[in-house]
């Protein structure tokens, strides 16, 4: 059984009740590849995730967006990985360029998030990705690969982790690496599993591709043989996330 295609919608911090019931219903409504084909998870912010949950068709399942590095607590404006599984969402986005960026969390920091949320029974969206002046520095896979170590690390298992190569450039601005430029890294990481972690992880473990993926670019970058899907932002707003699910059909 090869890896089964994995398309995740990060709707970041964005939607009001009127336009998260209008994304619901299209997605209910839509024509999807059978769960044999793909995985699709989708990830509203907290305060809908329970709406979503309850709302959305079943096969779709729901991921939080982030959670906190430990046991829940004294800890003022956070969400508990015991919380997201108290409420039955299966899922939850780690180590997102942009909590990196913006809210300094290192890479230990996300390697213990992604350590404890599967020890609550989550499984983990984990994020990596250089930033442009890394690339154009000749460092893309030092960095991704040093990202990785630090998650791997702290885990025995990848089993329930889907990894999510992110290049920073690319995302939200419109600019997409070009499939050759994802199958390149995403080959990368799986040599480094292979040379680090295990044959068998580096055949199992899905690497999906995030960075403005669209409707129009999907289908290219789903006929790489080292991409297993994606991570998409903005669009997993609009109608077209049906068609990049779609996309599926490539594999």
């Amino acid at each position: 059984m090869g890896r089964k295609f994995f398309v995740g919608g990060n709707w970041k911090c964005n939607g009001t009740t009127e336009n998260v019931k209008k994304i619901v219903s299209t997605l209910n409504a839509g024509e999807l590849p059978s769960t044999d084909i793909v995985e699709v998870v989708v990830s509203p912010p907290f305060v809908f995730l329970t709406t979503v949950k309850s709302e959305l068709r079943p096969e779709i399942q729901v991921a939080a967006q982030n959670c906190w590095v430990k046991k829940g607590g004294a800890f003022t404006g956070e969400v508990s990985a015991e919380m997201l599984a108290n409420l039955g969402v299966p899922w939850v986005i780690l180590g997102h360029s942009e909590r990196r960026a913006l809210l300094n969390e290192s890479n230990e920091f996300v390697g213990d998030k992604v350590a404890y949320a599967l020890s609550q029974g989550l499984k983990v969206i984990a994020c990596v990705g250089e930033t442009l002046e890394q690339r154009e520095a000749g460092t893309t896979m030092k960095v991704v690969a040093e990202q990785t170590k630090a998650i791997a690390d702290k885990i025995s298992s990848w089993d329930n982790v889907v990894l999510a190569y992110e290049p920073v450039w690319a995302i939200g601005t419109g600019k997409v690496a070009s499939p050759a430029q994802a199958q390149e890294v995403h080959a990368g990481l799986r040599k480094w599993f292979e040379e680090n972690i295990s044959a068998e992880v580096a055949a199992t473990t899905r690497i999906i591709y995030g960075g403005s993926v669209s409707g129009s670019n999907c289908k290219e970058l789903a006929g790489q043989t080292d991409v297993d899907g994606f991570l998409v932002g903005g669009a997993s707003l609009k109608p077209e996330f049906i068609d990049i699910i779609k996309a599926a059909e490539v594999k």
